[in-house]
């Protein structure tokens, strides 16, 4: 099994599969994670890290605990796990030679939540387009240019990157926002690019209320997190979730970029921070509308059990 040191990382079985029908090796992924470790160590630098992480033989799983066993020199932050109902200690990979573990440990997906380790305000907002089942790519398309109208309307600006899977992100870089208005203001600008055609893209969070239209994501606020840019995907040939132009957006397709073609695609610049508008207030306005806006999961939630005593209710007339 091939083995080497690098940055003073023992790294181990290079020419092992990475995983289960991926068709990429260990060395494979580690070669990339270190060619765009000065990318994307930036964008996890004093975010607690989850990780997705693959083994052949088994399925993929997400991890936030730091592993057992972990050097001295891996910092990690204290986080409340409201899922465990415990303090987990989660990994900040600050360097190369963090990311270099990490890759070893065979951690193919890397999602940060907007807030810093320490701080109380994000620095950016998101909306998560997930197109439907066996849709064309231009219906994502098409609703990433409502999304971007919403922020013209706005006086606002805002990036895009593929996925990395089937969808796009629009992120928006803010400042002088806390937790709760960003999220506010995130659910008002699903709203209004929902508004914008109703027909194409929808904010329902329960999927069979979509009816085969675009779902705006706005549940990767607050404590959520989204896979980063530069980070690959547990899919086939591990695709890479990659910075496109709004002008170049049409032209992209899911897994265009892959941690064996991202050499070339990406070149040795960093087209994420071209992209990136500096951070921006707020309006009033949107954040004031996004709190009359119901948080989705609640909303579904409530949903999910006033459907469910209907459904009784009429199986016991019956």
């Amino acid at each position: 099994m091939a083995e080497e040191e690098r940055d003073g990382v023992r790294l181990t079985s290079l020419d092992r599969p990475l995983g289960d029908a991926l068709g990429v090796t260990k060395g494979e992924l580690v070669d990339y994670l270190d060619a765009v470790a000065d990318r994307l160590v930036p964008q996890l630098a004093g975010r607690p890290l989850s990780i997705k992480r693959v083994r052949p033989g088994q399925p993929p799983f997400m991890q936030r605990n730091v592993s057992k066993g972990a050097p001295d020199w891996v910092r990690t932050v204290a986080v409340w796990s409201w899922g465990a109902n415990r303090e987990v200690h989660q990994v900040l990979c600050d360097d190369r030679r963090t990311l270099l573990w990490l890759a070893n440990q065979r951690a193919v997906e890397f999602h940060v939540p907007f807030v810093r380790a320490g701080e109380d305000q994000p620095t950016g907002i998101v909306l998560d387009l997930d197109p439907p089942e066996d849709t064309d790519f231009a219906v994502v398309v098409q609703a990433a240019q409502l999304v971007r109208h919403a922020l013209d309307d706005l006086g606002l600006a805002g990036a895009v990157k593929t996925s990395g899977s089937k969808g796009v992100h629009v992120v928006v870089p803010v400042r002088g926002a806390g937790p709760e208005d960003a999220a506010a203001a995130t659910r008002a600008l699903a709203a209004r690019a929902e508004r914008l055609d109703p027909e194409l893209a929808t904010t329902a969070y329960i999927k069979e209320d979509r009816h085969g239209r675009v779902f705006l994501d706005s549940t990767r606020a607050g404590q959520g997190t989204i896979v980063a840019v530069y980070s690959p995907r547990i899919r086939p040939g591990l695709p890479v979730s990659a910075p496109v132009s709004w002008t170049e957006l049409a032209e992209v397709r899911p897994g265009d970029i892959t941690v064996t073609t991202a050499a070339d695609a990406l070149g040795t610049g960093d087209p994420w921070a071209a992209l990136l508008p500096e951070p921006q207030r707020l309006p009033a306005e949107l954040i004031a509308e996004g709190h009359t806006i119901p948080v989705a999961r609640v909303q579904a939630m409530h949903e999910g059990k006033r459907r469910k005593r209907a459904e009784r209710d009429a199986a016991g007339g019956d």
